[in-house]
């Protein structure tokens, strides 16, 4: 499992030009799911992305987390994460959980967020979707499950 977390002053997703969810202070977060990931990992996973202390304090250190803060998120799904250009030109997507699985852990992932943190915006899963946001800093971070549990 992979989530691409950016720290955003605001963040919104557009699908059929209908706005589904915007967020203010928080992380937008990019969630790649792979044929291999389960709800344990998925717990681990929503666990280290609530806790991590990526805001900064009144020191200008990053050392604030998302309840602190009262962030708020939006969670997107996004198999691309799971992309292999290793061969040619053309990513190859064999990694990447399908769909009915993928879409499952998705849902979990959200209900997990939601007992955490006030608001969780989400995006449509498998749908084309125009995402918009001010990144803070730039701040963006990759967790991938292989290297953290």
């Amino acid at each position: 499992m992979r989530f691409l977390i950016q720290r955003v002053k605001e963040a919104s997703v557009t699908v059929e030009g209908e706005k589904i969810g915007r967020i203010g202070k928080g992380f937008l977060v990019f969630v790649g799911i792979s044929d291999t990931d389960t709800k344990a990992v998925a717990d681990k996973m929503v666990k280290k992305l609530i806790g991590l202390r990526i805001f900064e304090d009144e020191n200008g250190k990053t050392n604030l987390d998302l309840k602190t803060v009262e962030g708020q998120l939006l969670v997107i799904s996004q198999f691309t994460l799971y992309a292999d250009c290793r061969k040619g030109n053309r990513p190859s997507f064999v990694r990447a959980g399908g769909p009915s699985m993928a879409n499952e852990l998705y849902q979990y992932i959200l209900e997990l967020c939601r007992r955490e943190i006030a608001v969780v915006e989400e995006g449509s899963f498998g749908a084309h979707m125009e995402v918009s946001l001010v990144n803070n800093g730039p701040f963006t971070v990759l967790l991938d499950s292989d290297e953290i549990l």
